[in-house]
């Protein structure tokens, strides 16, 4: 088969590897659409240590099952399939819980960090357990359905905030998660909605999204007119959606007394906390890691309309196109949001 394979740092090759063969657990799926994840932007430089050549990256992904394993009943070939991009194992302590993120055994399609090598899809078949798959409508574009783990990442992120309808929030930094994370926000029934970046396009997109209001992330007064956004006290929940020690300690300042700062971007491994606003504000702070469960919900909110992930593709373009996109996206390329890849 085809495969986009990063052969070495920073450098991604159009190659011709073996066909995956599923697992009596598994199904192969011949892949339609993959989304490029900042993550895989952020790691094929090598700079993250999960992305260890060679490897087949990519995991926002969606197509057409053409082949089943000896245990698998539940699906079969033709059917139009999403999967989640964390393999978990299914038995221990945190899947038994519903925790498949926290899973003991934790594996994610697309990535090597040392302790495993998990081939992506970014390539014209994958092999993937039936336990992670998701049954598509058929009137759902292959491009939109790829995005349904983002979305997913987006709702854990929500849920995990504890968010109760009426409250307040801020999002920091409007990625393509950032976005995603002001619509479930306004799904959920978030009263007031801020926006924070330092793109004004994607400020923009926000506000056409649903976000109330927006601030550039160089405005002088920024965590004062946030504070003041809300009796001048701050708001209920801020979103950290880039990871980084600048707006970490944003969103720390805009949350009122006894408020939630839930962290969803880690782009850097370390950030300097500014600890005693935390403390002595007895603030919440909440981890949020991928997704666990929430796809048939992604669905029904890309399905109704509530969530648009049409506005977020910014491109979709051919896998032999795949490594000057990546080149595009790693060069920080304006106005560049999500681009799909279509093995």
């Amino acid at each position: 088969m085809k495969a986009l394979l990063l052969t070495e740092p920073g450098k991604l090759e159009i190659s011709e590897l073996a066909d995956p063969v599923a697992g009596a657990d598994e199904v192969l799926v011949r892949v339609a659409a993959c989304g490029i994840c900042g993550s895989d932007i952020h790691g094929f430089d090598g700079s993250t240590g999960r992305r260890i050549p060679p490897l087949v990256m990519g995991h926002e992904a969606a197509g057409t099952i053409s082949a089943v394993g000896s245990a698998v009943s539940d699906f079969r070939e033709g059917d139009r399939v999403t999967f989640d991009s964390t393999i978990s194992c299914g038995k221990c302590a945190y899947c038994q819980q519903g925790k498949i993120n926290l899973c003991d055994d934790r594996q994610v399609l697309g990535v090597s960090c040392g302790e495993y090598r998990r081939h992506g899809a970014f390539a014209e078949m994958v092999a993937v357990p039936a336990r992670i798959l998701y049954r598509l409508p058929d009137d759902l574009v292959m491009e939109h359905a790829a995005l349904l783990e983002a979305v997913s990442v987006a709702v854990h992120a929500v849920r995990r905030s504890e968010l109760v309808r009426g409250e307040t929030a801020v999002v920091v930094g409007t990625g393509m998660i950032g976005l995603l994370v002001v619509q479930v926000l306004k799904h959920y029934g978030c009263s007031q909605v801020y926006a924070v970046d330092q793109d004004q396009r994607r400020l923009e997109l926000a506000l056409a999204l649903g976000a109330d209001e927006t601030i550039l992330a160089s405005e002088d007064d920024l965590v004062d007119r946030l504070i003041e956004a809300h009796d001048g006290q701050g708001l209920d929940h801020a979103f950290e959606v880039v990871g980084i020690t600048a707006t970490v300690q944003t969103a720390v300042q805009a949350v009122r007394r006894g408020g939630t700062v839930t962290l969803v971007g880690n782009l850097a491994p370390e950030v300097a906390l500014p600890l005693q606003a935390v403390v002595t504000r007895e603030l919440t702070l909440r981890g949020t890691c991928a997704s666990s469960g929430e796809y048939p919900e992604c669905l029904e909110l890309i399905v109704s309309g509530a969530v648009q992930v049409a506005p977020l593709i910014s491109a979709t373009a051919n896998l032999d196109e795949g490594p000057e996109w990546f080149e595009r996206l790693f060069n920080g390329e304006p106005g560049l949001m999500k681009v799909v890849l279509k093995p």
